[in-house]
């Protein structure tokens, strides 16, 4: 398996944004030194209580220069808000400045809230990314001179500043869980993902026919698929949730709420996903019924190989920092998963 630190940079109470940003620097800076995989961001826009996430490349750019082994990247940029040459661009440069660190995280978008101060087309949100990874891969494979024509932007004789540093491009992720994107994304060769909102086995049967498409593609190794949740780790079980369980629902009451949530599943058609919501705000209910990764090392260990088979899932994508948890909460929770946690579960393939 492989591991992430993946931040939305919630609010933290009583936190500036100065602050909050200075401390999820310390937080990479100690994932790096405990042997994790990658670090990931999101792109979130126009929401006072949420995110503190705007921008991909000021994340990539400041965790390339606090961290030297592990691969950064944003999960992922929002490609129908902007030119998709912008985003291009953007890529080789950070491909760069990370030397050969960088991954590529794209993404369609979710929210409509996001889209409408940018004007940005919501409906076509899905072939606008798809035609930026089309953009991205016909500028590194000429980035002295190329033309494009796509489905929405077209360009003609068109140099970048440089190619890109890793080749044919950097590795490339695209969440989805729609079976024709994952058909197409199976046949690229490019990674993928889900998260928590949406129950484990409905998601397996998706993405095991990705695995087979992928299989059939000849490609030389196996797909990342990642699954994004939020993680605590303490001495016990019964410690951990004391601690975690009251920021698990401040987080789904005040920073990312419920209701937002259950109304973007409802509007894909995943009622199951809706209705798996409705229990965030119940710490007993989750603690039984698999919820959440909170638990001592030897609980976290064992929920998460029984999560990652059930799943299909090899990439953990854990949100450590939530909530009202102090920093050193924080940290003595990282601490414990990549010393207790990572070493058992790295030879873990589920698939």
């Amino acid at each position: 398996m492989k591991f992430a630190h993946m931040s939305h940079i919630w609010r933290k109470p009583g936190m500036s944004p100065g602050d909050r940003y200075a401390q999820l620097w310390r937080e990479l800076e100690l994932c790096d030194a405990l042997g994790f995989d990658f670090g990931f961001a999101v792109e979130h826009h126009v929401d006072p209580r949420e995110s503190l996430s705007p921008s991909p490349p000021l994340y990539i750019a400041a965790a390339a220069a606090r961290t030297r082994d592990l691969r950064v990247g944003a999960m992922g940029w929002t490609v129908p808000l902007y030119d998709p040459l912008r985003v291009v661009e953007e890529v080789v440069a950070l491909d760069h400045l990370t030397q050969g660190r960088l991954e590529v995280g794209l993404v369609s978008g979710a929210l409509p809230g996001h889209f409408i101060p940018y004007k940005a087309d919501f409906e076509r949100r899905r072939e606008r990314a798809v035609e930026g990874f089309e953009l991205l891969k016909a500028a590194c494979a000429n980035p002295g001179g190329f033309s494009f024509k796509g489905p929405f932007h077209e360009y003609n004789d068109v140099a970048l500043q440089m190619p890109s540093c890793q080749q044919p491009h950097p590795p490339v992720w695209f969440e989805t869980r729609h079976p024709p994107t994952l058909a197409y994304l199976a046949a690229e060769g490019v990674h993928t993902g889900y998260v928590h909102y949406v129950p484990r086995d409905e998601m397996a049967v998706q993405y095991r026919e990705y695995l087979n498409q992928w299989r059939a593609a000849g490609h030389q190794k196996p797909p990342l698929i990642n699954y994004w949740i939020l993680v605590y780790v303490d001495e016990t079980d019964d410690q951990a949730w004391e601690v975690a369980g009251p920021s698990w629902v401040y987080t789904y009451t005040e920073i990312a709420t419920l209701e937002r949530l259950i109304e973007s599943r409802i509007r894909r058609g995943e009622l199951s996903g809706a209705e798996l919501l409705g229990h965030f705000r119940d710490p007993p209910y989750m603690r039984e019924h698999g919820i959440g990764l909170i638990g001592s090392p030897d609980t976290v260990a064992a929920k998460l190989r029984e999560y990652a088979q059930e799943g299909l899932f090899n990439t953990l994508l854990g949100e450590f920092n939530f909530g009202f948890l102090t920093e050193e909460q924080v940290m003595r929770s990282i601490r414990l998963f990549g010393e207790e946690v990572i070493p058992r579960l790295r030879d873990f393939e589920p698939y």
